[in-house]
Order: C-alpha cells, then sequence, then structure tokens
C-alpha cells in the first residue's frame, strides 16, 4: 500500500489519563526525547492550561528543539490556546464532545453551540499561526451528519485536520471503515484515528481508518490510555510494515527499549504476551514449534526478534521434544547423541510438570548432570 500515515503519539496526554499513572518532569521529557529519536511526527505533550508543573513539562519539551512537532491539548477556549502559545506551541489539538449524550448531559449545551466555540478557538488559533487539529470526542457516537458539519464547520474556519475519537471503543473496522470514508468524502479534511481499546479492537480500528483515508493516527506507548488504553504505538507500526506493507520510518528496533521505559514511569508492567514486545513472543517450548523454529526461524516469525528489541529464547518444559533438548544443552557446551537426549527428556518432562512452569537452564544442566552421574558427559 503506497500510502503515508503519521504517528501523533499522546502517551504524554491521553496515557498519562490512565487511572493512577502519573509521569514525573523528567520522566515526560525522557519519553518525548524517545519518542523523537525512534521518529514519531508529533508528540502531544500535554495540557498546558493545568498550569504548574504540567505547563513547566511542556515548555521543557518545547525548548528541546526535536524534529517532531509537539502538540498542546485544549479546549475550544481562548484562555487554553493562550497557555498553550506562551509555552511555545506551534501545533494545537481542540477538543470537544460531538455525540449528543455528551452535548447534553456532559456539557449541558446545544450542538450550535459547540460548532459556534470551536469555530472561534480555530479561528483564534490560526491567527496566531498555530497548526490546529480539531478533535470530535465521542464521535464514534456522534449522528454522522452533525459530525460532517462539525467538521466542516472546523475546515471552514481553518483547522487543518479533523480526530476522529472512537472514546469508548465501541467501533469495530468494518463500521470504522465506512465511516472514515464517509467522513472524509463529506469533511474533505485529513482525519487522524483516536481509538480506544474497550474490546480489543483499537488497533485494528485504526487499520481500518487507514485503509478508508486517514491519514493520522494517535497511539501511545503499551497502549497505556484511559479504561482499556488507546491504539498501541508498537502494535500499529509492526501491523502496518507487516501486514500492510506501509513503512511509516520508525526505529522499531528500540520498541522495547522504549516499552521498558514507559512500563516503569507508569508503573504498568509489560504483560508477557502483549503483542509486538511482550517476552513470549520469540518464546519456544512445544516440540513442533521449536523443531520447525530451529530448522527455520520463519516457520513461526513474520519479524525477527531483534527488529523490536528482543531475543528469541527456547526453554524445556511439558511440551518439549528431543531437539530443544539437544538444542538447550548444546548452548551450554553439552552435546549428547540424539538417543541419550530421548532418555533424558521425560525426565525434564516430569520435573517441569512438578512445577508448573519451564525449567531454569540450571535446571537443566542439573537434571542432565544427576542423569550422567559417574558416565560420560559428551563436554567439548
Amino acid at each position: 500500500m503506497t500510502i503515508s500515515v503519521k504517528i501523533d503519539d499522546t502517551t504524554l496526554r491521553d496515557g498519562e489519563q490512565t487511572a493512577g499513572v502519573v509521569f514525573s518532569n523528567a520522566e515526560k521529557i525522557e519519553i518525548a526525547r524517545l519518542l523523537d529519536e525512534i521518529g514519531v511526527h508529533q508528540i502531544e505533550a500535554g495540557i498546558p492550561t493545568m498550569g504548574g508543573d504540567e505547563k513547566q513539562a511542556f515548555k521543557s519539551i518545547v525548548d528541546l528543539n526535536l524534529s517532531a512537532s509537539v502538540l498542546a491539548w485544549n479546549r475550544p477556549v481562548i484562555a487554553d490556546i493562550k497557555a498553550s502559545l506562551e509555552v511555545g506551541a506551534k501545533a494545537v489539538a481542540i477538543s470537544i464532545s460531538a455525540s449528543d449524550i455528551h452535548i447534553e448531559r456532559k456539557l449541558r449545551s446545544t450542538r450550535e453551540a459547540v460548532v459556534a466555540s470551536v469555530q472561534k478557538a480555530v479561528e483564534f488559533a490560526k491567527s496566531h499561526g498555530l497548526y490546529v487539529s480539531v478533535n470530535a470526542e465521542d464521535g464514534s457516537r456522534a449522528e454522522p451528519e452533525f459530525l460532517a458539519h462539525f467538521g466542516r464547520s472546523a475546515r471552514e474556519a481553518g483547522a487543518d485536520r479533523m480526530r476522529f475519537c472512537d472514546t469508548i471503543g465501541i467501533m469495530d473496522p468494518f463500521r470504522t471503515y465506512e465511516r472514515i470514508n464517509r467522513l472524509i468524502g463529506e469533511t474533505e479534511m485529513d482525519v487522524e484515528m483516536h481509538t480506544h481499546n474497550d474490546f480489543g479492537m483499537a488497533t485494528a480500528n485504526s487499520l481500518a481508518g487507514i485503509r478508508a483515508g486517514a491519514r493520522w493516527v494517535n497511539t501511545t506507548i503499551n497502549g497505556l490510555g484511559e479504561r482499556a488504553g488507546n491504539c498501541s504505538l508498537e502494535e500499529l507500526v509492526m501491523a502496518l510494515k507487516y501486514i500492510e506493507g506501509v513503512d511509516v520510518g520508525i526505529e522499531t528496533r528500540r520498541f522495547r527499549e522504549l516499552s521498558e521505559y514507559v512500563a516503569r514511569a507508569s508503573q504498568r508492567m509489560i504483560p508477557a504476551s502483549k503483542p509486538v514486545t511482550g517476552a513470549n513472543l520469540f518464546l519456544y517450548e512445544a516440540a513442533g514449534r521449536a523443531e520447525a523454529m530451529l530448522a527455520d526461524t520463519s516457520s513461526y516469525e513474520i519479524f525477527s526478534p531483534e527488529t523490536v528489541g528482543l531475543e528469541r529464547r527456547l526453554v524445556i518444559g511439558k511440551y518439549s521434544g528431543v531437539a530443544s533438548v539437544l538444542s538447550k544443552l548444546a548452548q551450554h557446551s553439552y552435546f549428547l547423541p540424539y538417543e541419550e537426549a530421548e532418555r533424558l527428556l521425560p525426565q525434564l518432562q516430569s520435573r517441569s510438570i512438578a512445577l508448573k512452569r519451564a525449567l531454569y537452564d540450571e535446571e537443566v544442566i542439573e537434571i542432565y548432570e544427576r542423569a550422567q552421574a559417574g558416565g560420560n558427559k559428551w563436554k567439548r
């Protein structure tokens, strides 16, 4: 697919809005620096109008003179945009609810008032030379005709793009494609995907939006975000590259490093089974898979572990086979005849079952040496 897709990472804004997560200013600066180093196109660095540490952190990030654009989040309020200007923002997101349930119950307002406030804020921002993204919060539950009117009104006021927010994660890829295709046709705007993962479809919905013509995607490192989180930066970039054939120019070899840093800063550890950066992604135990991998890694790997900063590992457990035992012991300079490894395997499997886990390398060697006590250990 020959298209251009840009990433606007919102780890420092929506990611930090994860309940219980707080980044220190030093951590925010380091995350912004890392995002810039791997090639993210835009960083949504926070909400300057909050003042205090939030405002200072944003200014410190601007002062890094990053290659990435640094974007500030705002309500459609002139005072918010002024606060963003004070800290040197060159790009702003102007965000307001677009669904009737939010307009009526959260804002206690009307559609007309929402559109008027957006137009006024966009005109002010553009008069100060800012790049403007208009965010339709809860856009997935907005009435389609009103959402199109919302977008056209923002475009007429000078907005550069529109963020379609699936705020509560209720979309599926099929409806996402239809909605985004229609929205682009009716507004003639650049559209950005902002998807949440409440039903496990944030990345899939972002991909569907791209298929429909969206050219920007909001992501977070490790999929941080409110409730079930946002579209994961690592998952989206790798899915684009290896499924859709779209390379967005991001250095993926540092993904695990970046994920680990944010995991520590957020105190939200990386699940072993997490797509792309989880430790289990390149962990082999089952005999058939391990043997196929040992013969040809492409049997079970679409990309190499080094591509995302991981390592390939083979463990010995209940489902291991002889080839795994031979390979594991060879790593420690023990070279066995096939028949000897075949006799050793049941002992290793039994121990794994008793412990209810795979064996550590030291345990494998201990069991082997005990079995070979007094005999030839085939060690070179």
